[in-house]
């Protein structure tokens, strides 16, 4: 059986109480395995720590104690430097807000994040170049029409799009999405929700989305429910 691409061993978060007396548990001993090309959603109630467990995953936030490890590589042994590495070539965000640069073209805020990628390597002659890769996908998702377009000449839901494609553009292993529907009016919202589970199958990448959405959530493989820090499977 092979390894899982994603592995969280007893995480526990814990914040400072506010007086600076003693603390408190948001994630008390989080532990999940996440196969690669697996999709998976997290739910529970506003402030149940969905999202901080799925910063703790993204790198943008440290466990207290335990372990993540990513492609069997111990997250909490990286130091800074190196976990802005991992976020820029291994895992993609979506978040409810699209965070697009208002001042840039749809192209140009997809290739943001090539930005920072190493151009030493030479490219196999096949290899498809980062810039027909975003043509590509914003094309996929309907918005061929719209490259040159800034953010303000787009519907939210479209803005979404444009953020997805951003988040897949460095061919990240696994996409975290948090409440990726949450802004958005229903119809724009169900097809975003389709849209993220074709992508995980024509891109081959590892989903978790964190939503209050259930209809969302049941479209995922496995869904969990945060309940009182700690993973509780549902479906």
């Amino acid at each position: 059986m092979p390894a899982p691409l994603l592995e969280l061993k007893e995480v526990i978060r814990r914040y400072a109480a506010v007086g600076g007396s003693g603390s408190v548990p948001v994630l008390n001993g989080v532990s999940l395995a996440v196969a690669s090309g697996e999709t998976l959603a997290i739910v529970g109630p506003s402030g149940s720590g969905k999202s901080t467990l799925l910063q703790i995953i993204g790198t943008l936030d440290r466990a207290s104690s335990g372990e993540v490890l990513l492609c069997g590589k111990n997250l909490a042994e990286l130091d800074d430097l190196q976990l802005a590495e991992v976020r820029n070539r291994q895992i993609g965000f979506v978040f409810q807000s699209h965070f697009l640069l208002p001042q840039c073209t749809v192209w140009e805020n997809v290739m943001v994040p090539s930005l920072a990628l190493p151009k030493t390597l030479p490219a196999a002659k096949d290899a498809e170049t980062t810039e027909a890769r975003a043509t590509r996908l914003l094309k996929r998702v309907g918005l061929g029409d719209r490259i040159n377009h800034r953010p303000g000449q787009l519907s939210g839901g479209e803005r979404q799009r444009v953020a997805v494609v951003r988040a897949l553009i460095n061919k990240p292993q696994l996409l975290l999405a948090d409440e990726p529907t949450g802004a958005l009016d229903y119809a724009s919202a169900t097809a975003l929700g389709k849209l993220l589970i074709e992508l995980n199958r024509e891109e081959s990448v590892t989903l978790i989305v964190v939503t209050h959405a259930m209809e969302l959530a049941r479209q995922m493989s496995r869904v969990f429910e945060l309940r009182d820090g700690n993973l509780v499977a549902t479906a």
